[in-house]
C-alpha cells in the first residue's frame, strides 16, 4: 500500500520489535472503544468515505460539482455583500473592537559577521501590537480619501509593490472602497518585469516600502514616465537626490492625514459594483513576461466564499500567520477569508517565521513561537524544507531516540490511514516538532504547486493536523479545489469548491480522454463566478485561455491534466506544457520525473529537460550541500563546493542515486535522467529561475543552462 511505501526504516532487534508490536496492539485495543465513543471520529471516518462531488449529468466530460452546491453555485459570502468594500464594512460592524492586523515591533537590529566574512542582519523582535477592525477601517477610509486628494480617480489603476505587512492590507481595503484598481507586483520581480507592469497599467502612483524603493525602484523609476507619486508605507525615506523631475515621495501617514482633513461630505463617493475590477494581479508566470490578470469584486468574493466553506469552525478564535507574498492570489485570498470571519492576522516573513529563521538572532523567538497561529498557508517548497530539516535532525539522534521516533511515526501513519487519531504519540513524541510552528496549528493550507505524498503525510503526522491541499490559479481567483480536513488521502487536491464546477476536456496528443477507465482524464476546465475577466490589454491570450458556453458560463482552460476519482476528488496528473515527445516517439512528463526525485535528501531542487531531437532526458540539480559533501567524503573526493559540483565524477555518483530512486518510483527507463548538471547555487525568486511560489521557470532555466544542455547532448561547445 501507499502507506507502507512511505514508512521510515528502523534497525530494531526483531524479538524486541515483536514485543513492542504486542504492547502497541494491547494499547490500541484498550483505548479504541473509549476513543471511538468520545472523540467524534465515527462521524469523521464516515465523512472521509463520503462522495464529495458528482457530475451534473451522465454525459462524458460533464461538469463535476461539490455535493453541497449541486443545484446552484455559491457566489456571495453574506447576503447583500456583493463587493469587497461591503464585505469589510459588514465585518467591521460585526467585529468592531476585535483585533485584526498584528505586527511585531523591532527591539534591536544587529550585524552578525559569519565565518565566511559575510555580514547577516539579525533582529530581536518584541510582542505583536494589534489594530482592531475599527482601526483598520478608519485608516483605510483616510488613505482612500488621501489618494483622491492626490488626484486618484475611480476605475483608474494604482500599483502596490511591497512586502506582506499590515499596510498592504490597509492600502488594498482603501482601493476596494474607492473603486481604484489595485495593480499588484511581486516584490521579487526583476527590473524589466516591474517596468513592464507599471507601464502597461499606466499607473501614476505606486505604494511601496523604503527598502524596495532603494533596492528596486531607484534603478527603474526613470523608465516609468507616467509616475508622479511614490508612497512609502514605513515612514520617511532618506533623501534621494537622483529623483526624476515631477516625482513626489509621500509617507502613508501623510496621505492618511490629508484624507482625514479632506472635506468629502459634499462629494458622493464612487462605490464599486460587483463587475468592477478590484485587482490586476501580475503573475510571476513560469513562462514569458508577467501577465496582468483582471480580477473583479465578484470573482474574489466567489473565490473566498468557496474557500471559507472548506475550513470548519472558522471564526474569532482563529489566528492566521501571513508571510507569503500578498501579491500572490493564495495569500490575498487566505487573508480576505480571515478578515471576513473575525480571525486575527499576524504578519511575518520567511526570514523571521521560526526561531531558526535567517534573520532571527540566536536565542530569541521567531514569529510562530510568539503568535501561536491556528491557521497557516504554505507553498510546497517551504513544507519540503521543514520536512528535510526535521528528517536531518532525526538522523542525528541517538539510535534509541531515532528508533522510538520511527516507530511512533510508522504507527501513526497506519492509524491515520484508517481514520484514527493518536493522542499519546502526539503529546509524547511529536509535541516538540509541532512547536516548530507554534504548537497550535489546526489546519495547514497548501497551494501554489503540487505537494508530494511523503511531505503531506509527514506534515499530517508530525504537526498533528490536516493538510488541506488546494488547486487554483490566479485566473480562477485562486479557487478551484481544496481537500476536506477529514480527508487524509495523499496526492489529491480535493473536490471542486462550492463556488465552481470542473470538467475534463479530451487532450488527444497526450492520450487523455474523459471516457478513460477507471478514472475520466483530461485537461482541467474551471467554470463559475470566480473565473476572472481575462488578461489586461491582451485580448488574444484571453480568447485562448477563456471560453464562454451557451449558458453564459465562463470557463478557464488551465493547461493542467487531471483525473476524477469515484468520490469526486481531483488528482493532477500532468501538465500540457510539461509533456515532451522524445526522438523515438515516447512522451515524457517532466513534472512526473521531478516529483519522483525531488524529495531525495541529496536533492534541494531539480529540473528535468528533454528535447524532441534526442532520445534521453537530462537534468539540472541543486544538490543539498551537507548530503553531497558527505557523499564526496565517502568517495574520497576533496575540493571546494564549486569543485565538487563541477566534478564529472560526482555527477556520476549523484546519477546513481537518482537512478535508484527513479526505479523505486516506477519511472520508465526512458524517463530516467541520463546526464545531469550539479548547480552550486540555489534557485531563488531573486535569481529569476523560479517563481515566487518556487515553481520552475523552464524557459529561464533552459536559457541559463544552455551551454550545459549542449554539452549533455554532445554538441560542440565553444
Amino acid at each position: 500500500s501507499q502507506a507502507a511505501k512511505m514508512k521510515l526504516k528502523h534497525n530494531i532487534n526483531p524479538v524486541l520489535l515483536q514485543f513492542i508490536n504486542f504492547i502497541v496492539l494491547v494499547y490500541s485495543l484498550v483505548t479504541y472503544i473509549p476513543w471511538y465513543i468520545l472523540s467524534g471520529s465515527k462521524q469523521a471516518i464516515a465523512k472521509a468515505k463520503q462522495v464529495k462531488a458528482r457530475p451534473v449529468n451522465n454525459k462524458p466530460g460533464g461538469a463535476y460539482r461539490s455535493v453541497n452546491s449541486m443545484h446552484c453555485l455559491a457566489s456571495v459570502l453574506y447576503p447583500g455583500c456583493d463587493t469587497l468594500d461591503k464585505v469589510f464594512k459588514y465585518a467591521k460592524t460585526k467585529y468592531k473592537d476585535k483585533k485584526l492586523l498584528g505586527t511585531r515591533e523591532i527591539l534591536k537590529e544587529e550585524d552578525e559577521i559569519q565565518p565566511s566574512g559575510k555580514v547577516f542582519k539579525k533582529v530581536i523582535l518584541g510582542k505583536y501590537t494589534w489594530l482592531s477592525y475599527e482601526d483598520v477601517y478608519i485608516k483605510a477610509v483616510n488613505f482612500g480619501n488621501g489618494l483622491a486628494v492626490l488626484g486618484q480617480q475611480p476605475k483608474t489603476n494604482i500599483a502596490i509593490f511591497c512586502e506582506t505587512r499590515a499596510e498592504w492590507m490597509i492600502a488594498a481595503q482603501a482601493c476596494f472602497m474607492c473603486n481604484y484598481q489595485l495593480v499588484t507586483l511581486y516584490a521579487t520581480l526583476g527590473g524589466p518585469a516591474i517596468v513592464h507592469g507599471l507601464n502597461e497599467t499606466e499607473v501614476t502612483t505606486i505604494i511601496t516600502s523604503k527598502e524596495l524603493m532603494q533596492t528596486k525602484l531607484k534603478e527603474i523609476v526613470s523608465q516609468v514616465p507616467l509616475l508622479q507619486h511614490i508612497i512609502t508605507v514605513d515612514g520617511k525615506p532618506t533623501t534621494w537626490s537622483e529623483f526624476p523631475k515631477g516625482v513626489i515621495v509621500h509617507t502613508m501617514a501623510s496621505v492618511q492625514a490629508m484624507g482625514a482633513k479632506a472635506d468629502t461630505g459634499h462629494k458622493q463617493p464612487s462605490r464599486p459594483v460587483p463587475s468592477d475590477i478590484a485587482v490586476i494581479m501580475y503573475t510571476s508566470g513560469s513562462t514569458g513576461i508577467p501577465k496582468g490578470v483582471m480580477i473583479s469584486h465578484c470573482n474574489i468574493i466567489a473565490g473566498i466564499t468557496g474557500m471559507a466553506e472548506r475550513i470548519p469552525n472558522l471564526g474569532e478564535k482563529d489566528i492566521y500567520i501571513g508571510y507569503l507574498p500578498l501579491a500572490h492570489v493564495l495569500e490575498l485570498s487566505a487573508e480576505l477569508v480571515c478578515l471576513s470571519h473575525g480571525c486575527r492576522i499576524g504578519y511575518s516573513s520567511p526570514q523571521t517565521l521560526a526561531d531558526q529563521s535567517s534573520k532571527i538572532k540566536k536565542g530569541s523567538k521567531g514569529d510562530v513561537t510568539t503568535l501561536k497561529p491556528t491557521l497557516m498557508a504554505a507553498v510546497p517548497e517551504i513544507m519540503d524544507r521543514i520536512y528535510k530539516n526535521v528528517m536531518n535532525k532525526v538522523n542525528e539522534m541517538t539510535s534509541f531516540q531515532r528508533n522510538l521516533f520511527i516507530l511512533a511515526y510508522n504507527y501513526k501513519m497506519e492509524q491515520i490511514s484508517k481514520g484514527y487519531t493518536t493522542p499519546l504519540c502526539d503529546s509524547l513524541i511529536f509535541r516538540k516538532v509541532r512547536l516548530l510552528l507554534g504548537g497550535k496549528i489546526r489546519v495547514l493550507l497548501c497551494g501554489g504547486a503540487p505537494l508530494s505524498a511523503a511531505t503531506q503525510r509527514f506534515m499530517n503526522i508530525c504537526f498533528c493536523c490536516p493538510v488541506g491541499q488546494g488547486y487554483g490559479l490566479t485566473e480562477s481567483a485562486g479557487a478551484g479545489t481544496i481537500t476536506e480536513v477529514w480527508d487524509y488521502t495523499t496526492g489529491r487536491v480535493g473536490a471542486p469548491l462550492v463556488c465552481c464546477e470542473i470538467k475534463l476536456l479530451n487532450w488527444e496528443e497526450g492520450g487523455y480522454y474523459n471516457t478513460d477507465k477507471p478514472y475520466p482524464r483530461g485537461e482541467i476546465l474551471i467554470g463559475g463566478q470566480n473565473v476572472t475577466v481575462g488578461y489586461y490589454k491582451n485580448e488574444a491570450r484571453t480568447r485562448k485561455d477563456f471560453t464562454v458556453d451557451e449558458n453564459g458560463q465562463r470557463w478557464l482552460h488551465t493547461g493542467d491534466i487531471g483525473e476524477f476519482h469515484h468520490d469526486g476528488c481531483l488528482k493532477i496528473i500532468d501538465r500540457k506544457k510539461d509533456l515532451v515527445k522524445l526522438q523515438a516517439g515516447e512522451y515524457v512528463s517532466l513534472g512526473k520525473v521531478e516529483a519522483a526525485l525531488k524529495n531525495l535528501p541529496l536533492v534541494d531542487n531539480i529540473c528535468a529537460y528533454a528535447s524532441s531531437f534526442h532520445s534521453y532526458v537530462i537534468g539540472f540539480v541543486v544538490p543539498n550541500q551537507k548530503e553531497l559533501a558527505e557523499l564526496a567524503r565517502k568517495k574520497g573526493f576533496k575540493g571546494t563546493w564549486e569543485e565538487i559540483c563541477n566534478s564529472p565524477e560526482m555527477e556520476k555518483e549523484v546519477l546513481k542515486v537518482l537512478a535508484e530512486a527513479a526505479m523505486a518510483a516506477n519511472l520508465e527507463k526512458f524517463e530516467i535522467p541520463v546526464k545531469i548538471r550539479l548547480s552550486p547555487d540555489p534557485w531563488t525568486p531573486e535569481t529569476g529561475l523560479v517563481t515566487d511560489a518556487f515553481k520552475l521557470k523552464r524557459k529561464e532555466l533552459t536559457a541559463f543552462y544552455q551551454t550545459d544542455i549542449d554539452r549533455m547532448y554532445g554538441k560542440n561547445v565553444k
